[in-house]
């Protein structure tokens, strides 16, 4: 008996301790749920005041943008108002050759200053740095002639960057121009901003070309023309090493017709703000081109055109946006061996001689025009199209490529479906057409092989030299209409005038009504033929589509 009884008060002491431990355990746990409410409050709140700052840095962030595009708005609308005053201003000053302008002793004060219909000079009334800003603006000719205003004009044009524009081609009188030229660059205090000079002479002129290379230096290594930072040099031979003075300030260069110094491959030549470069008509080296290349460190825009004297070009350019080219000679290979910022690739004159283009390393090209039959060989990668730009193999593709512009043979639709097959994501594409008997075009869009731009990207499609009467036509043109899911513009630009019914029945043999995109807009219209070169500004890369505005016309 009390053995049971020790037993049970050893139970019962083990059980107390068991509660007495887990009511501490209990305890404990509370805590911590306690601490972890906490926790999660604290997480909470940090949470929310995370939420707070990201919500007050978006609305900072779209503050700052609108700020931004506000400033854009006012420096555009800025530059159009000063703009639209020189046009004003030089309008007048033609005017005051026939009228003279009333000066008087007061400085050019809007009180006092009329013209002889009693007009107000209100224009006089602006500050100096706004009529400079004008002054700047206007032709050489025009800026000149704001000193008859009144005295206080008579410094303004002086202190002006000005645009000397020297054209001998209209000049008979040489040795007058020339007198003027020098009396401008030795009266004028600078800093120049353009210079544009062309020594093409017209016959008869009473100069003549020889001893030339002298004179052109002489204005060169004027101290007015310090600083310039666009320069235009045509019909210039033997051009001057002077030239290269320009080279830490020149922003814009453009050399047509003209020889450069042979000694340009032996200089270290250094452009550090050179961001466009013509070069057209002339003969050089290739060692000579790639040295004035990779002088070019901030270069954009490159227009290589009518160059002679080179077999190969090999383009290796951080900064280089876009490069337009055709050579004069024969043959010609183009390398695009790295160029991280290329986006626009514009071969002109593609039928001329045999033209062979390899393109490395390009991973932002989206423009490319003009392709055709002219071109022997085109190589992206490891994707070749060779003769009549058909694939041999299409193992690499472009993604980037958003627009392009094809010179078709036929037209043939199996060459545009493999460069289609390339560049997946295309969202634009032209094509010059030039429409043969001996075309088949019967092709059928094959489901089971489906083309991604046609499915999901490609959104416009604009056919030149359209031809209804020939069938290779109707079927090249009918394949878009029927197979282009997303798009939304297509412009079928017909030869010769054609009445309304001919139109509608083109429309009918189109298939419009069954087009696989509802919302796509397809006008049939009357062109004129199209030649093979579009008219494009290289320079000009404020448009994401180059061939968009004009360019064919």
């Amino acid at each position: 008996m009390e053995a049971a009884v020790a037993a049970l008060e050893a139970a019962a002491e083990k059980t107390a301790g068991a509660a007495s431990s887990a009511k501490e355990a209990a305890v404990a746990a509370s805590a911590a749920a306690t601490e972890a409410a906490g926790a999660a409050t604290a997480a909470k709140d940090a949470a929310v005041a995370a939420l707070a700052t990201a919500e007050q840095a978006a609305a900072a962030s779209s503050a700052a943008k609108q700020a931004a595009e506000a400033a854009e708005a006012a420096a555009k609308e800025s530059a159009a108002a000063a703009a639209a005053t020189a046009r004003e201003l030089a309008a007048a000053m033609r005017y005051s050759k026939k009228r003279r302008f009333h000066q008087f002793d007061d400085g050019g004060s809007p009180g006092g200053n009329r013209d002889d219909r009693g007009n107000l000079d209100l224009i006089s009334a602006l500050p100096d740095d706004v009529l400079v800003s004008i002054i700047s603006r206007l032709p050489t000719e025009d800026g000149a002639r704001t000193q008859v205003i009144s005295r206080r004009w008579l410094p303004l044009w002086r202190s002006a960057r000005f645009n000397l524009v020297v054209d001998f081609r209209g000049s008979v009188s040489n040795s007058k121009l020339i007198a003027c030229v020098s009396k401008i660059l030795s009266e004028h205090l600078g800093p120049a901003r353009r210079l544009s000079l062309n020594l093409g002479m017209p016959y008869g002129a009473d100069v003549p070309l020889c001893g030339w290379e002298r004179k052109v230096d002489d204005w060169l290594r004027c101290q007015t023309l310090n600083n310039l930072q666009e320069l235009n040099l045509t019909n210039i031979r033997d051009m001057p090493l002077s030239v290269f003075r320009f080279a830490p300030t020149l922003c814009v260069a453009r050399f047509i017709l003209c020889d450069l110094p042979k000694s340009i491959s032996t200089l270290r030549l250094n452009f550090p703000c050179l961001k466009q470069l013509t070069l057209h008509g002339i003969s050089i080296m290739e060692d000579a081109l790639h040295n004035l290349l990779s002088g070019c460190t901030a270069l954009e825009s490159l227009e290589l055109t009518a160059i002679s004297g080179i077999g190969a070009i090999c383009i290796s350019s951080q900064s280089l946006r876009c490069l337009a080219f055709y050579c004069a000679s024969n043959t010609l290979q183009l390398v695009i061996k790295d160029a991280p910022s290329l986006e626009r690739l514009l071969p002109r004159y593609p039928n001329w001689g045999r033209v062979t283009i390899e393109v490395i390393r390009a991973p932002k090209l989206e423009v490319l025009g003009l392709v055709s039959k002219g071109l022997s060989k085109f190589q992206f990668g490891t994707t070749i199209f060779e003769v009549k730009m058909i694939a041999v193999s299409l193992t690499t593709k472009i993604h980037t490529m958003k627009v392009l512009v094809l010179d078709s043979i036929g037209p043939n639709l199996d060459a545009v479906v493999d460069f289609l097959k390339c560049f997946p994501c295309l969202v634009r594409l032209y094509i010059i057409s030039h429409p043969t008997k001996d075309m088949n075009n019967a092709r059928k869009y094959d489901r089971l092989d489906p083309i991604e731009c046609l499915e999901l990207h490609l959104k416009k499609v604009v056919l030149m030299n359209y031809d209804g009467s020939k069938r290779p036509s109707v079927e090249f043109a009918k394949f878009f209409v029927l197979n282009s899911k997303l798009l939304k513009e297509m412009e079928i630009e017909v030869l010769n005038n054609r009445n309304d019914k001919w139109m509608a029945n083109q429309r009918k043999q189109l298939c419009v009504d069954k087009r696989a995109s509802r919302d796509a807009r397809i006008e049939l219209k009357i062109g004129t033929k199209k030649s093979d070169l579009p008219k494009l500004d290289t320079h000009d890369l404020s448009m994401a589509d180059p061939f968009e505005s004009g360019a064919f016309c």
